[in-house]
């Protein structure tokens, strides 16, 4: 006689913790379709998450964190039930998430520089060094029609 296999299962609050994603985060993305509907329990009616659950929100909670939008999350999430089919689409997806990021990185760097532009343009003021400043002045102004470009991204 075998023993019945307990199956573990969360709460909402305890989803919350183990996927870093809050708790109306959750609702939401239920709510637009990210996730399937979850289980309800049968007396209480509160959501009830299985590890299953668990597994897709700690993908959605990385994707989220990559700063992906919630309509192509929705659609990487859907795509992913088709298997080798979707293949193609996860890819092109996943590739224009690389590319954001790959502008965010560039666009931070400048910011960067420009910062350290500041910072040096303001310790040559300090210093009484006019030419220094000058010099730095006008790196920093040449540096505007990029950062001006960051923004419009």
């Amino acid at each position: 006689m075998s023993t019945p296999t307990i199956r573990k299962t969360y709460t909402i609050k305890e989803a919350a913790a183990l996927t870093g994603l809050p708790a109306s985060t959750l609702r939401y993305y239920e709510s637009i379709g990210v996730i399937t509907p979850i289980s309800r329990g049968a007396s209480s009616k509160h959501r009830v998450y299985t590890p299953e659950d668990l597994d897709l929100l700690t993908w959605v909670s990385c994707l989220s964190a990559t700063g992906m939008s919630v309509s192509d999350m929705r659609r990487y999430i859907g795509n992913g039930a088709l298997g080798a089919d979707a293949a193609l689409e996860q890819i092109k997806l996943l590739k224009a998430q690389q590319e954001q990021l790959a502008f965010e990185a560039k666009s931070i760097a400048l910011r960067k520089r420009y910062v350290a532009l500041k910072i040096d343009y303001w310790q040559a003021v300090q210093a009484g060094d006019e030419s220094r400043a000058a010099r730095l002045s006008d790196e920093a102004r040449s540096m505007a029609d990029d950062l001006k470009k960051t923004r419009k991204h």
